[in-house]
Protein backbone atom coordinates (compact mmCIF):
# COMPACT_ATOMS: atom_id res chain seq x y z
CA UNK A 1 0.00 0.00 0.00
CA UNK A 2 2.96 2.26 1.05
CA UNK A 3 4.14 1.87 -2.24
CA UNK A 4 1.71 2.56 -4.24
CA UNK A 5 1.05 5.68 -2.42
CA UNK A 6 4.82 6.71 -2.77
CA UNK A 7 4.84 5.56 -6.74
CA UNK A 8 1.64 8.42 -7.01
CA UNK A 9 3.09 10.71 -5.24
CA UNK A 10 5.96 10.83 -7.80
CA UNK A 11 3.56 10.93 -10.79
CA UNK A 12 1.72 13.76 -9.25
CA UNK A 13 5.10 15.69 -8.72
CA UNK A 14 5.73 15.20 -11.99
CA UNK A 15 2.46 15.84 -13.39
CA UNK A 16 2.90 19.54 -11.33
CA UNK A 17 6.15 20.10 -12.21
CA UNK A 18 5.28 19.34 -16.31
CA UNK A 19 2.47 21.92 -15.52
CA UNK A 20 4.91 24.54 -13.98
CA UNK A 21 6.99 24.40 -16.91
CA UNK A 22 4.04 24.31 -19.75
CA UNK A 23 3.09 27.57 -18.19
CA UNK A 24 6.16 29.43 -17.81
CA UNK A 25 6.88 28.67 -21.72
CA UNK A 26 3.77 29.63 -22.55
CA UNK A 27 4.48 33.08 -20.42
CA UNK A 28 8.08 33.37 -22.25
CA UNK A 29 6.84 32.47 -25.87
CA UNK A 30 4.82 35.94 -25.07
CA UNK A 31 7.22 38.09 -24.13
CA UNK A 32 9.35 36.83 -27.36
CA UNK A 33 13.18 37.23 -27.80
CA UNK A 34 14.00 40.56 -29.25
CA UNK A 35 17.04 40.01 -31.41
CA UNK A 36 20.17 42.27 -31.07
CA UNK A 37 21.75 43.62 -34.47
CA UNK A 38 23.79 45.93 -35.98
CA UNK A 39 21.61 48.88 -38.00
CA UNK A 40 21.85 48.89 -41.52
CA UNK A 41 23.18 52.62 -41.85
CA UNK A 42 26.02 51.86 -39.89
CA UNK A 43 27.01 48.88 -41.92
CA UNK A 44 29.04 50.69 -44.78
CA UNK A 45 29.12 47.35 -47.05
CA UNK A 46 29.31 44.83 -44.09
CA UNK A 47 26.36 42.14 -45.20
CA UNK A 48 25.01 39.86 -43.44
CA UNK A 49 25.70 36.25 -44.22
CA UNK A 50 22.34 34.77 -44.20
CA UNK A 51 24.08 31.02 -44.61
CA UNK A 52 25.33 31.58 -40.82
CA UNK A 53 22.03 32.97 -39.46
CA UNK A 54 21.62 30.42 -36.45
CA UNK A 55 19.07 29.90 -33.82
CA UNK A 56 18.08 27.51 -30.98
CA UNK A 57 16.49 26.87 -27.88
CA UNK A 58 15.81 24.29 -25.00
CA UNK A 59 13.70 24.02 -21.91
CA UNK A 60 10.63 23.90 -23.41
CA UNK A 61 11.84 26.97 -25.26
CA UNK A 62 12.41 28.60 -21.80
CA UNK A 63 16.04 29.33 -22.82
CA UNK A 64 16.53 30.47 -26.43
CA UNK A 65 18.94 31.87 -28.78
CA UNK A 66 19.86 33.52 -32.39
CA UNK A 67 22.68 35.20 -33.82
CA UNK A 68 23.55 37.41 -36.82
CA UNK A 69 26.60 37.65 -38.59
CA UNK A 70 28.17 40.33 -40.74
CA UNK A 71 31.12 40.18 -43.30
CA UNK A 72 32.85 43.02 -44.34
CA UNK A 73 33.10 41.19 -48.69
CA UNK A 74 36.78 41.68 -48.53
CA UNK A 75 38.92 38.01 -49.64
CA UNK A 76 42.31 39.83 -49.02
CA UNK A 77 41.76 41.47 -45.74
CA UNK A 78 38.37 38.84 -44.54
CA UNK A 79 36.69 40.35 -41.40
CA UNK A 80 33.05 39.73 -39.47
CA UNK A 81 31.11 40.43 -36.59
CA UNK A 82 28.71 37.93 -34.77
CA UNK A 83 25.56 39.17 -32.76
CA UNK A 84 24.64 36.21 -30.44
CA UNK A 85 21.55 37.27 -27.92
CA UNK A 86 20.48 34.77 -25.42
CA UNK A 87 17.48 34.45 -22.79
CA UNK A 88 18.25 32.11 -20.55
CA UNK A 89 15.41 30.90 -17.21
CA UNK A 90 18.26 33.05 -15.03
CA UNK A 91 20.48 35.59 -16.70
CA UNK A 92 23.96 35.11 -16.64
CA UNK A 93 25.64 37.26 -14.67
CA UNK A 94 29.09 39.02 -15.71
CA UNK A 95 31.54 36.75 -14.80
CA UNK A 96 29.89 34.09 -16.23
CA UNK A 97 28.96 36.05 -19.61
CA UNK A 98 32.66 37.17 -19.72
CA UNK A 99 33.90 33.63 -19.29
CA UNK A 100 31.45 32.09 -22.20
CA UNK A 101 33.04 35.10 -24.45
CA UNK A 102 36.12 33.96 -24.13
CA UNK A 103 35.44 30.71 -24.60
CA UNK A 104 33.27 31.13 -27.66
CA UNK A 105 36.91 33.45 -29.40
CA UNK A 106 38.90 29.87 -28.15
CA UNK A 107 36.01 27.80 -29.98
CA UNK A 108 35.94 30.25 -32.85
CA UNK A 109 39.81 30.11 -33.59
CA UNK A 110 40.17 27.15 -33.44
CA UNK A 111 37.72 26.03 -36.08
CA UNK A 112 39.23 28.39 -38.23
CA UNK A 113 42.87 26.90 -37.94
CA UNK A 114 44.10 29.79 -35.50
CA UNK A 115 46.28 30.05 -32.45
CA UNK A 116 45.30 32.92 -30.55
CA UNK A 117 48.25 34.49 -27.84
CA UNK A 118 46.60 34.68 -24.51
CA UNK A 119 49.81 36.72 -23.53
CA UNK A 120 48.65 39.37 -25.24
CA UNK A 121 45.21 39.57 -23.75
CA UNK A 122 43.07 42.91 -23.19
CA UNK A 123 40.15 42.91 -20.61
CA UNK A 124 38.43 46.32 -20.30
CA UNK A 125 35.05 48.00 -19.71
CA UNK A 126 33.29 50.77 -22.38
CA UNK A 127 29.74 52.04 -22.52
CA UNK A 128 28.09 51.47 -26.16
CA UNK A 129 25.53 53.67 -27.79
CA UNK A 130 22.68 51.81 -26.60
CA UNK A 131 23.97 53.02 -22.95
CA UNK A 132 25.28 49.67 -21.88
CA UNK A 133 28.59 49.28 -19.96
CA UNK A 134 29.90 45.91 -21.69
CA UNK A 135 32.89 43.65 -21.02
CA UNK A 136 35.43 43.28 -23.17
CA UNK A 137 38.58 40.84 -24.28
CA UNK A 138 40.69 41.53 -26.65
CA UNK A 139 43.58 38.82 -28.33
CA UNK A 140 45.91 38.82 -31.22
CA UNK A 141 46.33 35.42 -33.02
CA UNK A 142 47.93 34.22 -36.13
CA UNK A 143 46.34 32.35 -38.82
CA UNK A 144 47.78 29.68 -40.54
CA UNK A 145 46.67 30.01 -44.16
CA UNK A 146 49.09 26.85 -45.64
CA UNK A 147 52.05 25.48 -44.43
CA UNK A 148 54.32 28.70 -45.47
CA UNK A 149 52.24 31.06 -45.01
CA UNK A 150 50.78 32.80 -41.88
CA UNK A 151 48.35 35.77 -41.43
CA UNK A 152 48.21 38.13 -38.34
CA UNK A 153 44.60 38.55 -37.00
CA UNK A 154 42.83 40.24 -34.13
CA UNK A 155 39.54 38.71 -32.23
CA UNK A 156 36.97 40.89 -29.77
CA UNK A 157 34.84 39.92 -27.12
CA UNK A 158 32.30 41.79 -26.03
CA UNK A 159 29.37 41.27 -23.76
CA UNK A 160 26.18 42.50 -21.82
CA UNK A 161 23.58 42.03 -20.08
CA UNK A 162 20.04 44.33 -21.64
CA UNK A 163 17.42 44.42 -19.21
CA UNK A 164 15.54 46.09 -21.06
CA UNK A 165 14.39 43.35 -23.27
CA UNK A 166 15.65 40.37 -20.64
CA UNK A 167 18.66 39.16 -22.68
CA UNK A 168 22.13 38.53 -22.86
CA UNK A 169 24.44 39.47 -25.83
CA UNK A 170 27.87 38.62 -26.91
CA UNK A 171 29.61 39.95 -29.26
CA UNK A 172 32.81 38.42 -31.61
CA UNK A 173 34.50 40.65 -33.82
CA UNK A 174 37.43 39.16 -36.17
CA UNK A 175 39.76 40.94 -38.83
CA UNK A 176 42.82 39.65 -40.49
CA UNK A 177 45.23 41.93 -40.45
CA UNK A 178 47.99 41.07 -42.99
CA UNK A 179 47.68 39.97 -46.52
CA UNK A 180 51.11 37.39 -46.55
CA UNK A 181 49.41 34.93 -48.88
CA UNK A 182 49.41 38.12 -52.14
CA UNK A 183 53.03 39.06 -50.57
CA UNK A 184 51.45 42.29 -49.32
CA UNK A 185 53.28 43.53 -46.62
CA UNK A 186 51.21 46.39 -45.64
CA UNK A 187 49.56 46.23 -42.07
CA UNK A 188 45.81 46.76 -42.73
CA UNK A 189 43.95 48.05 -39.63
CA UNK A 190 40.40 49.32 -41.92
CA UNK A 191 38.13 46.35 -40.70
CA UNK A 192 39.47 46.01 -37.59
CA UNK A 193 39.27 50.16 -36.52
CA UNK A 194 35.31 49.73 -37.79
CA UNK A 195 34.33 46.38 -35.68
CA UNK A 196 35.63 48.07 -32.51
CA UNK A 197 35.52 51.81 -33.09
CA UNK A 198 33.02 53.99 -30.70
CA UNK A 199 32.65 57.68 -30.51
CA UNK A 200 35.24 57.74 -27.20
CA UNK A 201 37.82 56.59 -29.16
CA UNK A 202 38.23 53.90 -26.82
CA UNK A 203 40.28 51.89 -29.26
CA UNK A 204 39.88 54.11 -32.37
CA UNK A 205 37.53 57.11 -32.66
CA UNK A 206 34.50 55.97 -35.03
CA UNK A 207 31.25 56.78 -34.02
CA UNK A 208 29.64 54.02 -36.75
CA UNK A 209 31.98 51.06 -34.82
CA UNK A 210 29.89 48.09 -35.68
CA UNK A 211 29.61 46.67 -31.80
CA UNK A 212 29.22 50.05 -30.66
CA UNK A 213 25.72 50.66 -32.71
CA UNK A 214 24.51 47.33 -31.58
CA UNK A 215 20.69 47.56 -30.84
CA UNK A 216 19.79 45.29 -28.08
CA UNK A 217 16.14 46.65 -27.05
Amino acid sequence: MKDGFRGNRIYVIVAIFVIIVIVLAVLFSGTGLFLAYVPYDTREGWDEDIDERKSGSQLFGLESWCSFTYRNNNSSYPAYITVTTMKTFFMMNENELKEKTRGTIIEKASEQNIMIDTKTEISEERTLKNGHATMYVVYNGTYNASENITEQVKFIGETWNCGKSSTSIICIGYAQITDNAHNNTELNLKYWEKIIGDKDGTFTKNPAGLIFNVNCH
